[in-house]
Parts: structure tokens; C-alpha cells; sequence
């Protein structure tokens, strides 16, 4: 079973619906009994860190959060769902966050030119290529709308690029653990196979 954590901060549905159009079945579940019994656990998110965090920790969610991760079953955050595994965000203000991978969130501080959030599709550049990915092409196009960025303390938990104007963290890869910045559940046929490659890892 694939569990896809609900807590009310994300579009639940249309994950769910990407993985169904991959031939997988996925559950929208906010129970920890759930998530400690899946196969595969994603985390999405759309929203403020800070409201994120406090809703998590409401739910009691933190720490199978983190267990799941720990025990090496396949997790994958989505945009504010790779934010949260991150020990801090300074998004207005500084909030802690789940503290799985070390590093921090931050602001886009670029050019008055660009507009944020960051919004629209991006080349991702591959720096290590993730098995989620098998398939696709070198430099393959997905969706991204957010406004804040990770910056990852351990350059090995990078796995991939975008940039706005500058380059910035959109994959991360850490043994059972992947996350992207950008929407695979928006991002057409690219965004499906990443889905479809995580719901049948071994």
C-alpha cells in the first residue's frame, strides 16, 4: 500500500490520481497505524511551512513521519512535503521542521525581474540520477510553483537542479528518501513515470 499523508495541506486527490493513472493504488490517510503499515509513504504539501509543521505535529504525524523514514521504507516529499524534511525554514519568521536531512529553507533572493513565486516549468539537471527517474531524458521539463527553495548542508543529498535564475536544489536522494520541489502530479507524462518508477521500487 502506498500512503499519501493527509494533512489538509495538499492537493491529497490529484497525487492519489497520478498514481491511479500509473496502475497503482494509493490511500489518503491521516491515521499513524496506516502509515506505519504502508509499503511506501508520500508526503505532499502546498502552503506555509510554519501551518504545516504545527498541523503535523497536531496530528501526531512527526514521529511516524520519521520512523517511516528511518526503518528504509520509500518516501517521497512533493514541493512543501521536501521543505518540511529539513531541519529549519525561514519562511516568515524561523520554524523548525522535521529535522530528517540537515539544512535550511529560504527565500528566492533574485533579480527584480523574476517574479515569485516561481512559477512555470524548468529543466531539472541531474547531478546523481535517482532511480525515480529511470526513463526520462537527460534533462526532462517539470511543473514548479513555490517560492522558497531547500539549501541542503550535505551537497551528497542533491540529486538534481533547477535553476531561477540561479541554480537550486530540486531533487534530494538519500538512500530510501526522495524529494523533488517541483509537482510530478502536474508535470504530464514526466511527472506520471517519477510516480509510477516510486510505486514500483522494490
Amino acid at each position: 500500500m502506498i500512503a499519501i499523508i493527509d494533512y489538509q495541506m495538499g492537493n491529497l486527490r490529484s497525487v492519489q490520481k497520478a498514481f491511479e493513472r500509473g496502475g497503482h493504488a494509493a490511500t489518503i490517510t491521516c491515521e499513524p497505524a496506516e502509515i506505519a503499515a504502508a509499503e511506501k509513504i508520500v508526503l505532499p504539501g502546498v502552503g506555509a511551512f510554519a501551518d504545516a509543521i504545527a498541523e503535523l505535529k497536531r496530528r501526531e504525524l512527526v514521529e511516524p513521519i520519521r520512523q517511516a523514514v528511518s526503518t528504509g521504507k520509500p518516501f517521497l516529499g512533493i514541493c512543501l512535503g521536501l521543505q518540511l524534511l529539513f531541519d529549519r525554514s525561514l519562511e516568515d519568521g524561523e520554524h523548525e521542521g522535521l529535522g530528517i536531512l540537515p539544512g535550511e529553507v529560504r527565500r528566492f533572493n533574485i533579480p527584480h525581474e523574476y517574479k515569485v513565486p516561481h512559477m512555470g516549468w524548468n529543466r531539472v539537471r541531474f547531478k546523481r540520477r535517482p532511480p525515480i527517474f529511470a526513463g526520462l531524458e537527460d534533462e526532462p521539463h517539470f511543473y514548479f510553483v513555490h517560492s522558497y527553495h531547500v539549501v541542503p548542508r550535505e551537497e551528497a543529498d542533491v540529486a538534481g537542479e533547477a535553476s531561477y535564475p540561479d541554480p537550486f536544489c530540486a531533487v534530494v536522494w538519500r538512500d530510501n528518501l526522495y524529494a523533488t520541489q517541483f509537482h510530478p502530479e502536474k508535470s504530464q507524462a514526466d511527472g506520471l513515470q517519477v510516480l509510477k518508477n516510486f510505486a514500483e521500487l522494490a
